[in-house]
């Protein structure tokens, strides 16, 4: 497949608002956004077909921050925690039992009562074999309902952030279906779906919700424009009130037109991911080369417009946790040919499979020019991130060889067990994905002692023992961070009213108004 060269340059994203001021005789909007003015309308970047509580799905996850409760939520403004779900905080019984309360008189927006039960099962499912969230839960040996209103969580062992790991079990009703939950989830939240198509997804205030966070717009809506000219477009010509992932190149445009912009740094990155069944990445000092080779800081001052930092560790330094490992993986050209040279690796040609993100895809043109500079043919393919997944990468014996990707697990949290055991622990990205359970079992039976070693310890003991899973990590390179981007937002002060921009991927809605 040839690349299609349809990410937004500066330019084009200024013609395509451009086109839009004109048609709508002017910049700004005071008016209704969406056509009522109780509607509060948010350009979005991505786009899904799967909205249950344990989906993977940018879109899905920020849109169900509204409509699913866990027991717990984040505030994703700071990453602090209150109760949600629960009456309150967990009543410890020991030092691996802990008991948690239902919050009195909730329901589902369906009117049902919800009980004990509909958390277990919520919980069983979101550590199914076939959920990724399993491995945030590997600390748990088991989850009962005491009475209907009453959990009881038992421990393997002593952890310290119980209440932000069960943030990510979102409770729906037992009864539901796998293909209803995606299609249409029924929580707890302060609101409620009422209607999601392909483009487009509202939901409404939940009329039995009585918690903290009670509703405060009359519909909220998610427009998914994943082009950034058409979500810059929109936001210019009015006719969303929010808008995620500001190109870089945009910001002066949108301000101009008397948007809130800000920027913040964040766990977002693009990642190259290696197969580690092929040769010669079988290697690791062939996949180092790679990474290596990728002139980080050429790609922040020029692409993403200096609205990243250099990802020099597996952490991000904003990271309490963070360690800059002794594999050293900085951009440097002869390093990287002569780490390809010791290998034995000659006249290399590689498939560099991208997703068809139009952020993504600016980087590239620098990427396959950084690689042949090692003396490496490159021949690229793009396509969305659910085909790449499902046909490239999450096959029996893939072959492809090197995967460019977004990700940002820091819609799950920020502890160093969310982030490093999203991409590494026991699940598929390791098993199909980068097959690093198959070609080096060794190195990864050593990182999921290490991760399993820090989650019991606290302070220093715990610091230290991230560290030398980021040295690992580092060293054998199976999957690596390039750089940690800002995550940009606008939001339009005539139409909105409490938002708080956020750092990672999705808007956060709650406590929103529309004026």
């Amino acid at each position: 497949m040839r690349m299609r060269k349809h990410f937004a340059t500066g330019a084009a994203l200024a013609a395509a608002a451009a086109l839009v001021l004109t048609a709508c005789g002017g910049g700004g909007s005071t008016g209704s956004a969406g056509g009522t003015n109780d509607t509060l309308t948010a350009g979005v970047a991505y786009e899904t077909t799967d909205y249950g509580p344990i989906t993977t799905s940018a879109l899905a996850i920020g849109t169900n921050w509204q409509v699913l409760e866990g027991l717990y939520r984040f505030n994703m403004a700071d990453y602090s925690v209150s109760p949600a779900l629960a009456a309150g905080d967990p009543v410890k019984v020991s030092d691996t039992e802990y008991e948690v309360s239902l919050r009195d008189g909730a329901k589902f927006s369906d009117g049902t009562d919800v009980t004990a039960a509909d958390f277990v099962a919520s919980y069983e499912r979101a550590t199914s074999e076939k959920s990724i969230y399993r491995q945030f839960f590997t600390f748990v040996d088991s989850v009962e309902a005491k009475d209907d209103k009453t959990i009881t969580i038992t421990l393997k062992h002593p952890f310290t952030n119980l209440k932000e790991r069960f943030v990510n079990v979102r409770v729906v009703p037992a009864s539901m279906d796998e293909d209803a939950l995606k299609a249409k989830p029924v929580g707890t939240g302060p609101y409620k779906y009422e209607n999601i198509t392909a483009t487009e997804v509202t939901a409404v205030p939940n009329e039995y919700y009585n918690g903290n966070e009670p509703a405060k717009a009359p519909t909220l809506k998610w427009q998914s424009l994943k082009d950034d000219s058409a979500r810059l477009a929109a936001a210019v010509g009015g006719t969303v009130d929010i808008m995620e992932a500001v190109p870089a190149s945009a910001q002066d445009q949108l301000k101009a037109a008397g948007w809130n912009v800000e920027s913040k740094p964040g766990y977002g990155n693009p990642f190259l991911m290696f197969n580690t069944q092929k040769a010669p990445f079988d290697k690791p000092e062939v996949r180092r080369a790679f990474v290596k080779a990728v002139d980080k800081q050429k790609l922040i001052s020029s692409a993403l417009e200096g609205q990243a930092v250099e990802a020099t560790s597996f952490l991000p330094e904003v990271n309490p946790a963070y360690k800059k490992p002794a594999t050293d993986l900085s951009y440097d050209k002869d390093a990287a040919t002569k780490l390809l040279s010791d290998a034995g690796v000659t006249d290399l040609e590689i498939n560099l499979v991208t997703t068809d993100h139009p952020w993504i895809l600016a980087l590239v043109p620098q990427i396959k020019s950084d690689f042949e500079a090692l003396g490496v043919k490159v021949n690229h393919t793009q396509m969305a991130s659910g085909d790449m997944y499902a046909h490239v990468t999450d096959v029996d014996d893939p072959s492809y060889d090197i995967v460019l990707a977004p990700g940002d697990p820091s819609v799950f949290g920020t502890d160093p067990g969310i982030i490093i055991s999203w991409w590494n622990g026991d699940n598929v990205w390791t098993k199909r994905r980068d097959g690093w359970q198959t070609s080096d079992p060794e190195s990864f039976n050593q990182l999921q002692t290490l991760i399993s070693e820090a989650g019991e310890l606290d302070g220093d003991a715990a610091k230290d023992k991230w560290g030398e899973a980021q040295d690992l990590l580092a060293e054998k390179t199976v999957i690596f961070p390039l750089v940690f981007r800002n995550m940009i937002t606008g939001s339009n002060p005539a139409r909105v009213e409490g938002f708080q921009a956020i750092s990672s991927t999705g808007l956060q809605l709650l406590g929103v108004s529309a004026k």
